[in-house]
């Protein structure tokens, strides 16, 4: 089970940095989507991974730990409103430009283009 948490955890931090690295708007938002999506696997899976028992101390001494399980939720919400933030900045963005490059206009202009201007 362990195994299996570790590599979705690699995997989508893969996926997602790959992603974050692309010049496309699109792609950078999905991209921090799964990276928040790992975070939040990830810590969730600090609290040990542990089906059928109480996220309370109980007599029988097994509990799950509640913790990382808060973290997560406040995780989440923060990623929403995070997303929601990048949509609306990339869909302004591309309102003015008409463009949905992330890149600096006229960053990687050959030099005898710059030159020329």
């Amino acid at each position: 089970m362990e195994l299996l948490v570790a590599s979705a955890v690699g995997l989508m931090t893969a996926v997602g940095v790959y992603l974050l690295l692309q010049r496309r708007t699109f792609p950078i938002i999905i991209g921090l989507t799964l990276l928040s999506y790992a975070v939040n696997v990830f810590l969730f899976s600090a609290g040990r991974l542990v089906v059928n028992l109480p996220p309370i101390i109980s007599d029988a001494g097994a509990y799950t730990d509640p913790l990382p399980q808060a973290l997560v939720l406040t995780a989440i919400v923060i990623s929403f409103g995070m997303t929601a933030l990048i949509v609306v900045l990339a869909l302004r963005s591309f309102l003015e430009t008409e463009n949905d490059n992330a890149d600096i206009p006229g960053e990687d202009l050959a030099p005898e283009a710059e030159a020329d201007r």
